[in-house]
């Protein structure tokens, strides 16, 4: 009986004393971001952290924080302002999760709707549905109280018209030309036709100066790739994150990519971390990204192992193709429960010549701040 009680007297003193440290440990508050135009990222993390600081959820930490993002019109993939389908409509994503109540909410190709993290958010608190979409969406929002608004700027409007009008078939019309009657259009380079549209835009948009009109030539050839994804950690060890989205430009109406599907564009389970995505939706729902990021640390990997670990998963579905996946922008951000963190990118950058991959921190104690992150291919 003594040697009993003495075996099992030091295996639960040998366990008590690191159990007892743990509990100690508390870890600190802590906001990740994409980056995003404008230091929206940066904006968004400041907000939530002032918030968590004040003794707010985490939940409504992250949302006040996206919606910065949501309502600046100068940020054209999210929110008020987003480039439009292609029948220059925008309709917008979002989801969110709860992890106290380990709930989450969602909403997709939402329209007339500036904050669409909020209408995700009651979706989450006023109902037994996870994801409202589409019209049905609307009414919802519009049924608890969110007015309807028009989304689209003139900036983004111009950027619309900009790209409808460069548009042709394999044959080398489009339903944006003067008419089949009219006199035959000069064939020449791709200048040639950037001058063409510029002049039709001058006269379309008469108060738009040269910057404007070149603004939106650029997002009409080369569309802003955004999103924003947003995570908090607050000093009681809760957690809670949200991605919301204007989603792809141009895309066909009623298309929604990875923001909104939760296991997708957004994942948390506050015993293990957090994690979102912005880029290329449906290569992300092909690898379920930010899920297998969380699955990833579960099974104990770094959030930068857990990360770099799923954008390989993707690599794998092109077969190591590299100009395939060139044209791929997929980008994670991933913050573990104990306050690691990480954001990592397929590429260095999105595009050749644009900036490098980076994310946005705040840290308590610190400023907001943005960090580069990690990737696995520069481009040349």
């Amino acid at each position: 009986m003594s040697n009993t009680f003495t075996r099992r007297a030091a295996l639960l003193g040998a366990t008590a004393m690191p159990i007892a440290a743990e509990a100690q440990s508390r870890p600190r508050r802590i906001v990740i971001s994409s980056a995003n135009q404008n230091r929206g990222g940066v904006h968004c993390c400041a907000r939530a952290m002032e918030l968590l600081k004040s003794g707010a959820d985490t939940l409504d930490a992250v949302i006040a924080g996206v919606n910065l993002v949501e309502l600046d019109p100068t940020d054209h993939s999210v929110g008020y302002g987003g480039l439009p389908n292609e029948d220059g409509v925008v309709e917008l994503d979002a989801s969110c999760m709860h992890g106290p109540s380990r709930r989450g909410g969602a909403v997709g190709a939402l329209r007339n709707i500036k904050t669409p993290s909020r209408v995700a958010k009651a979706v989450m608190e006023q109902t037994s549905h996870m994801f409202l979409a589409g019209e049905g969406a609307l009414r919802f929002a519009k049924a608890v109280g969110f007015p309807e608004e028009d989304l689209l700027t003139e900036e983004a409007r111009m950027a619309w018209v900009a790209w409808k009008k460069s548009l042709k078939d394999p044959s080398g019309h489009n339903n944006w030309t003067p008419g089949l009657d009219a006199p035959p259009e000069k064939r020449g380079a791709a200048d040639q036709k950037k001058a063409q549209v510029l002049r039709e835009l001058r006269e379309m948009f008469p108060h738009a100066d040269e910057e404007a009109l070149a603004r939106a030539w650029n997002y009409a050839e080369h569309p802003t790739h955004g999103t924003i994804n947003c995570i908090a950690l607050n000093e009681k060890g809760e957690m809670s994150a949200v991605t919301t989205t204007s989603g792809m430009a141009w895309k066909i109406p009623g298309r929604v990519g990875d923001s909104p599907i939760i296991g997708g564009g957004l994942w948390l389970d506050q015993d293990v971390g957090g994690a979102g995505s912005t880029g290329l939706g449906e290569e992300n729902l092909r690898v379920c990204g930010a899920h297998t990021c969380i699955e990833n640390m579960r099974h104990g990997m770094t959030p930068k192992e857990a990360a770099l670990d799923t954008l390989r998963r993707v690599v794998r579905n092109f077969n190591a193709d590299m100009e395939k996946l060139a044209q791929v922008d997929l980008h994670f951000y991933v913050l573990r429960k104990d306050g690691e963190y990480c954001g990592a990118s397929l590429w260095d950058r999105p595009v050749p010549g644009a900036p490098m991959a980076r994310l946005a921190v705040a840290a308590d104690p610190g400023e907001s701040r943005e960090e580069d992150s990690v990737w696995l291919f520069e481009r040349k």
